[in-house]
């Protein structure tokens, strides 16, 4: 998807009013393919001569209005996206519009035409997403087990698309990601679906070991071969036989250790620490790093054959805070099981407690924001997790931090609603630096919409600005 802005995107504009339909066609005429109809049924005729992907229709019109043809293109092409055009229509009738599944509501008179191409784009870039979801999720089969992997944004399918197709494989995968992304818990997945999982998966931590130890751990050793071996053990490699062997932080390890563990990965090979006798192992190998590997051996901090060795299949797991998708819904999943772990009933997360959740930026990736959810459902009073209730450094990375949620118990719904919308807007301004169209596309208010909000908030969106 490297353009959303195409003449592939077929739009239709329905507009009784001439001036309103020549005003949309000249912003739009460069970047998309357009098509004009004067009334609800000259949109009905071209609609089913010719393949639209977007509408734009005014709702109110003589004879039919855009209800009536909202309603005929939801039953009849439900495909097909529909934006009602709002000028002196009334309330109820936009209201019942968007019940009815227009995706978006403009108003009119247009005062910033850009305000349509990022409709249009923001259209597109949710059927592209949920088409390639839909694409890779076909291709994962019925039997396909992804237990504990959460997520439904573009990068988990492509990932479970491609974890899928090296599972049944005997290959070598090394994945990347920062601490906390869940890089044993993909090593796991590839393994309950291989041919090996009838077999052990043991997973060790290379960087939690000295070198010393970590050979006799991985290798295992003979009784008295050393000061405190007093007995023999059988060694990780050899208690993973058959199965897979997960070496995560392989990038710990010494350049002497790697010299070893690259002769047993190209042999098959150990030996025990103080044996004489070579043991032949069958395991797969799944290694992790949370550093960059080529950087690594670029520096010579990491033997370039064994990076080769180990980097048949390659799985970048990326981080949490580029897939907001993900952060809303494993939130709620992770909320879920501590209300039943703390016997809580059912909890769900506040409005404003989700803005911080999903704005936060989880250097710990999944595995801070799991913890983070045990600590407000361990400390929620109410029904709901309020922004009170999140750790505190959570809490304070937001400009929620300066209050307390109770101050909206003392005010009427309006106000306090209007409180929380300056906050978030506030909020969003400085993360984007002043950047509006940023702002829109991530709150998912119209350019138009926030301006309103700006001067309704007595917010100058200049003093947000870098170079101000």
């Amino acid at each position: 998807m490297d353009n959303l802005k195409t003449k592939h995107t077929k739009v239709l504009i329905v507009d009784d009013e001439k001036e309103t339909r020549d005003i949309f066609t000249r912003q739009l005429k460069d970047f998309y393919d357009l098509d004009t109809a004067d009334s609800a049924i000259a949109a009905v005729q071209k609609l089913e001569q010719q393949n639209f992907q977007i509408v734009f229709t005014d709702l109110v019109m003589p004879n039919e209005n855009g209800i009536q043809l909202l309603k005929k293109i939801k039953s009849r092409w439900p495909h097909i996206s529909v934006v009602v055009i709002s000028g002196k229509a009334t309330i109820g009738m936009a209201v019942e519009a968007m019940k009815l599944g227009a995706e978006e509501l403009i108003e009119k008179p247009v005062e910033d035409l850009d305000l349509l191409n990022i409709v249009i784009e923001k259209i597109m870039k949710t059927k592209w997403q949920s088409d390639e979801i839909k694409r890779l999720r076909k291709k994962l089969d019925d039997g396909f087990n992804r237990k504990n992997i959460i997520g439904k944004s573009i990068q988990i399918q492509q990932i479970m698309d491609k974890v899928k197709k090296v599972s049944p494989l005997d290959a070598s995968v090394l994945i990347s990601g920062e601490t906390g992304v869940g890089k044993e818990v993909f090593a796991d997945l590839i393994y309950r679906n291989s041919s090996r999982s009838e077999y052990p998966f043991v997973a060790v931590n290379c960087g939690s070991l000295p070198e010393s130890l970590l050979e006799s751990a991985l290798f295992g050793h003979k009784k008295g071969a050393f000061t405190g071996a007093l007995k023999d053990k059988m060694g990780y490699f050899k208690e993973a036989d058959g199965g897979t062997l997960f070496l995560d932080e392989i990038t710990e390890t010494t350049p002497a250790f790697q010299v070893k563990l690259l002769r047993v990965l190209e042999s098959g090979i150990i030996r025990h620490v103080g044996d004489d006798k070579d043991v032949r192992v069958d395991v797969r190998i799944i290694a992790a790093s949370n550093k960059n590997i080529e950087e690594e051996v670029e520096k010579g901090e990491f033997r370039q054959d064994l990076y080769y060795r180990l980097n048949v299949i390659k799985l970048n797991i990326p981080p949490l805070r580029e897939r907001h998708e993900d952060i809303k819904l494993l939130a709620k999943t992770f909320v879920d099981e501590f209300a039943e772990k703390y016997k809580k009933g059912d909890l769900a997360i506040s409005e404003p407690a989700m803005a911080i959740i999903i704005s936060s930026e989880w250097k710990g990736n999944v595995r801070e924001l799991k913890n983070a959810m045990e600590h407000s459902v361990a400390l929620a009073e109410y029904d709901k997790i309020l922004p009170e209730d999140l750790p505190e450094n959570i809490f304070q990375q937001n400009s929620f931090r300066d209050k307390s949620v109770t101050q909206y118990f003392d005010i009427t719904f309006s106000d306090a609603k209007d409180k929380f919308e300056k906050k978030y807007i506030e909020r969003l301004m400085l993360k984007y630096n002043g950047d509006v169209t940023s702002v829109a596309k991530f709150s998912g208010i119209h350019r138009q919409n926030l301006y309103e909000k700006f001067k309704k908030h007595d917010l100058d969106p200049d003093k947000y600005r870098e170079d101000n």
